[in-house]
């Protein structure tokens, strides 16, 4: 066995002991041409709607080697987030913020992983979750973990979506894993049919329309029919997750910090109407939900 890949063998069984369910390596470079030509085609477009932060270093986020330089490698990560589906007749919240907040709960873990890494091997790089420009779904699936299927999520064989993703970029060069280039979606367009409010068609995915966009990223007055789209969710949406015949294999996950906030299952469609800016402080300190605020969070319940 090569040191390449004793190294990358020992990143990911510290990966997998440390509490992610999946890590993968791929090398460092530039996007392929047609990822960089749709992320243009997009923006040109303006469907990211006023998620503006999207335009800015555009060049880095589609050449990690400028974000972070000298990096050679990119360790991706990847952590379930499932739990028991949401009483549908209750007010509730997207899935993914039910427990603590995942920037911090994934930074933690990766920052253990990068002390690991580096007892063995002297390194030097940044970790990254959701909070740079960088490509983290389509840098998942250059490390093999899985495919981006037709509702933009990463798509992990017999697993599902319901995983926030991480990334160390690192100035090593361990055994990178091959590209999962197959795609299983097949025909299906279960995603597609189930979007309450039409975000995703078969030219792919509008953000200004997307529910999950509109309660969270949107400052402005939602529109008109936007309570009725919503249904009972009113932070986020999980419709094209719920419709996607892979999450069939998606089962709890096991990590602490995850798990639901008990005052959460506490909380009633009485409660949420006649929530206070303290309780929201509260119920939301360590929440991925604090970033949206008390008046916008108003906002979505009414």
């Amino acid at each position: 066995m090569t040191e390449q890949a004793i190294l990358s063998q020992f990143i990911k069984a510290e990966a997998l002991r440390l509490g992610f369910d999946f890590c993968g390596i791929a090398k460092a470079e530039p996007v392929d041409k047609e990822t960089r030509t749709t992320m243009a085609q997009w923006i040109h477009e303006q469907r990211h709607g006023t998620m503006n932060y999207l335009e800015r270093n555009s060049e880095k986020r589609l050449n990690p080697q400028l974000l972070v330089p000298g990096c050679k490698s990119i360790i991706c990560v990847a952590i379930n987030y499932f739990t028991a589906r949401p009483d549908e007749n209750k007010l509730h919240i997207s899935q993914y913020a039910q427990g603590m907040d995942y920037h911090k709960v994934v930074k933690e873990k990766l920052f253990a992983l990068m002390h690991s890494i580096n007892a063995k091997r002297e390194i030097h790089g940044r970790a990254f979750c959701d909070t740079a420009p960088l490509l983290e779904r389509y840098w998942a699936t250059r490390a093999g973990i899985g495919w981006i299927g037709r509702n933009r999520q990463l798509i992990i064989p017999n697993k599902g979506s319901y995983f926030f993703l991480g990334e160390l970029l690192l100035d090593i060069e361990p055994e990178y894993d091959t590209p999962l280039r197959n795609n299983f979606c097949g025909n299906c367009r279960r995603c597609i049919d189930s979007c309450p409010s039409g975000a995703l068609d078969g030219s792919g995915f509008d953000a200004r329309r997307c529910i999950s966009y509109l309660t969270i990223e949107y400052r402005g007055e939602l529109p008109e029919n936007c309570g009725k789209m919503m249904k009972n969710c009113f932070y986020g949406c999980d419709s094209c997750q719920e419709a996607c015949p892979h999450n069939r294999f998606s089962t709890p996950n096991n990590t602490a910090e995850l798990q639901p906030l008990p005052q959460l299952l506490e909380m009633d469609r009485e409660k949420w109407q006649a929530i206070s800016k303290e309780e929201y402080d509260q119920l939301f300190a360590h929440s991925a939900v604090e970033r949206c605020g008390y008046a916008q969070l108003k906002r979505n319940i009414e």
